[in-house]
């Protein structure tokens, strides 16, 4: 297929065998071998299945971002990052994403609008995360960490997003992306864009 100026996108990579090589907690570990259209040779990829994910840009009725920091076992740090989750099999992203924010924070409420979504590695990763703003979200539950979750909540005025991304202490790929969906919902006048000053 081309694009607007001329240049053809590489065609689809038929599959030739898929073995399963691990059923692990968060993701299913493959070893796929496809067959290039260009040359026909075959050519073995590790995929990783992995759930979709959701990111939620909460701001509370007095304009403040919700914040969850917490350990990081990947990084062996502690980072700071929006309320985010995995998508449960069954489980819409939207669902997901006030069910995340719930668990993690303790709030609720406010009016829910789809922000984007980014694929966040597709060199081998096979999922989405999804993006969500909810505005005038307020305390209303009890948060309900995992067992293996000790969350800390800090709220910050809206327009410390692009500050805590500039002075590194935001350093979450999926986060900086949450923040330009926003940033590119504000510039495209939104209809939610009024209400939001970053």
């Amino acid at each position: 297929m081309d694009d607007d100026h001329g240049q053809h996108s590489p065609a689809r990579w038929p599959t030739v065998t898929e073995e399963i090589l691990g059923r692990f907690k968060l993701f299913n570990l493959f070893e796929t071998t496809r067959r290039s259209p260009t040359t026909g040779r075959d050519h073995r990829f590790m995929r990783l299945e992995a759930p979709d994910w959701v990111n939620i840009v909460a701001i509370t009725r007095d304009g403040l971002l919700v914040l969850v920091e917490q350990y990081r076992h990947g990084v062996d740090a502690a980072t700071v990052e929006i309320p985010g989750g995995m998508v449960d099999p069954g489980e819409d992203p939207a669902s997901a994403a006030v069910r995340e924010l719930e668990e993690e924070t303790g709030f609720g409420g406010g009016t829910l609008h789809l922000l984007g979504w980014v694929e966040p590695n597709p060199a081998f990763l096979t999922n989405r995360c999804w993006t969500y703003l909810v505005r005038d979200c307020a305390p209303d539950g009890t948060p309900r960490p995992d067992p293996s979750e000790e969350i800390s909540l800090r709220l910050e005025p809206l327009s410390r997003f692009t500050e805590l991304i500039d002075d590194g202490t935001i350093r979450h790929s999926l986060v900086i992306a949450a923040h330009d969906h926003l940033q590119r919902g504000i510039r495209r006048g939104a209809e939610w864009a009024d209400a939001i000053s970053d």
